[in-house]
């Protein structure tokens, strides 16, 4: 049954392409030379979106990033590359803990609460929702640990002995080389298959980057195409 689903969502998105309005490689999307490793298995195709749970478009995009999970054929896969290159307003604190939880394999569960935390409940905000002003001291990685602590039962104390790993800091390293490699200049930013990008100015709004990212998903997938860059 789910062989049947995911090959009729694979169709559904080929067939898209006959239909899809005129996408152009280098207006509406740009490729990325030289091509990047991707960190999904063969024959996957990979979705990264780069992002910072502190940015606000991140926030306002998230919605629109999990109907795109859902929607993907069984052939994609999504991947979260955290932005770093906001250290005003915290986005290196925010990098350290997505990458801990991608360590310690909760980022799933606690993505979208990460969401809320800076932009609905204020529990890691980092500004005041009244006057915006920066908050000062921003949120630190045990204010980071203890809310992980709350919404996924992970202990404080193994969540920040994770957060200062070898692992987590060369997984740091690794998201702020592919992030220049992409040449990512903002976020919400996708990439598809290390070989394109996708901004929301170049596709002309959030919407369209999920429908141009469905669409060049449909072109990656098609006979033919060569694979992604592999490690």
């Amino acid at each position: 049954m789910r062989r049947h689903v995911t090959l009729a969502a694979l169709l559904a998105l080929i067939t898209s392409l006959a239909h899809a309005q005129n996408w152009t490689e280098g207006t509406n999307y740009f490729p990325v030379i030289p091509a990047q490793h991707t960190n999904v298995p063969a024959g996957k195709i990979e979705v990264a979106e780069i992002f910072s749970y502190a940015c606000p478009y991140c926030a306002q995009f998230n919605p629109l990033m999990q109907q795109l999970g859902k929607s993907l054929p069984g052939n994609a896969q999504l991947v979260f590359v955290p932005a770093s290159f906001n250290p005003s307003e915290d986005w290196p604190m925010f990098q350290r803990a997505t990458c801990t939880a991608q360590a310690l394999g909760i980022l799933d569960k606690t993505h979208d609460a990460m969401f809320d935390a800076v932009w609905k409940t204020g529990e890691l905000a980092i500004s005041d929702p009244k006057t915006h002003v920066l908050r000062n001291p921003l949120p630190t990685i045990e204010d980071a640990a203890r809310y992980y602590n709350r919404i996924s039962g992970i202990a404080v104390d193994q969540f920040l002995a994770a957060s200062k790993s070898f692992s987590v800091d060369a997984a740091m390293r690794h998201a702020d080389a592919l992030i220049l490699a992409y040449h990512i200049d903002g976020t919400p930013s996708l990439i598809v298959n290390g070989k394109y990008r996708i901004t929301g100015q170049s596709a002309g709004g959030m919407q369209q980057m999920i429908e141009l990212a469905k669409w060049l998903v449909a072109k990656e997938s098609q006979p033919g195409h060569s694979a992604s860059a592999r490690p």
